[in-house]
């Protein structure tokens, strides 16, 4: 589904790279400015800098003078606004309505192969309007829906940068997430064998430091299985643990 952000009258050069920045985390480019205040802002130092690595969005980018021209080929319009209107589009939260639309979208046909490619063929456009009056009443009233961060209603306001990060991480969520990468590798669990192992190991030790008593073991080594099994132990861990078997072995002369 193509997704556009537009950008409306921006006046901080300093916005439009955050923008572009949060768009590239979550694999966004369509980038369109309508009437910013310079009309030279994707070329700006304080744009480039602020992008920090986005500037394939910022080239990729488009301004253009009108707002009907930066809405061409898009057909679901999104306001974000944070002050309530007594007139125009429904207001929701981003994540329950991309909810909606995707489902409305993608799912409600299911089966039709034609109302499928028309979903995908469709177009969403995010818009937000200007950092000292937000959206102007004639544009929110063009769009299907207005979107409101559920934020502290004593201190709602978002920077535009922000708020762009918000919405465009809740559409990635909605769309397919991309995964997770983990900074270190998962853990392989020890199998039962190599627990058993290790116990008959720890059990030598502790009969060696006289801590087990071999003639009356109660059910010492028994409740230590217990605790391995419930502690899901990795074979890194048995390595650790029979180190310490071997130094207690080590470290206790054996008695005459």
């Amino acid at each position: 589904m193509q997704t556009r952000f537009i950008l409306i009258n921006t006046s901080s050069a300093g916005n439009v790279g955050a923008a572009a920045r949060a768009m590239k985390t979550m694999g966004f480019d369509d980038l369109v400015l309508v009437a910013p205040r310079w009309p030279n802002v994707l070329r700006r130092e304080e744009t480039i800098q602020r992008a920090s690595g986005a500037t394939d969005v910022l080239n990729n980018a488009r301004i253009v003078d009108t707002l009907d021209q930066a809405l061409a080929g898009m057909t679901h319009l999104c306001a974000t606004a944070m002050t309530p209107r007594d007139f125009g589009p429904p207001t929701t939260t981003p994540r329950k309505h991309f909810e909606m639309l995707l489902k409305k979208e993608l799912f409600a046909q299911a089966g039709q192969a034609l109302a499928a490619e028309n979903a995908c063929n469709s177009g969403v456009a995010f818009l937000f309007g200007s950092e000292r009056f937000g959206m102007r009443n004639e544009d929110v009233y063009r769009c299907h829906v207005c979107l409101s961060i559920p934020s502290n209603p004593q201190f709602g306001s978002l920077n535009l940068g922000s708020a762009v990060q918000v919405i465009a991480y809740d559409w990635r969520e909605a769309l397919a997430a991309y995964p997770v990468q983990a900074a270190t590798p998962d853990a392989v669990l020890a199998d039962a064998a190599q627990v058993a192992g290790m116990l008959a190991h720890l059990e030598q030790a502790l009969v060696h430091i006289d801590f087990l008593n071999p003639q009356a073991p109660k059910k010492l080594m028994p409740r230590l299985n217990a605790l391995f099994n419930r502690a899901g132990v990795t074979q890194e861990e048995i390595h650790i643990l029979r180190g310490v078997a071997k130094m207690m072995l080590q470290a206790v002369p054996t008695r005459a």
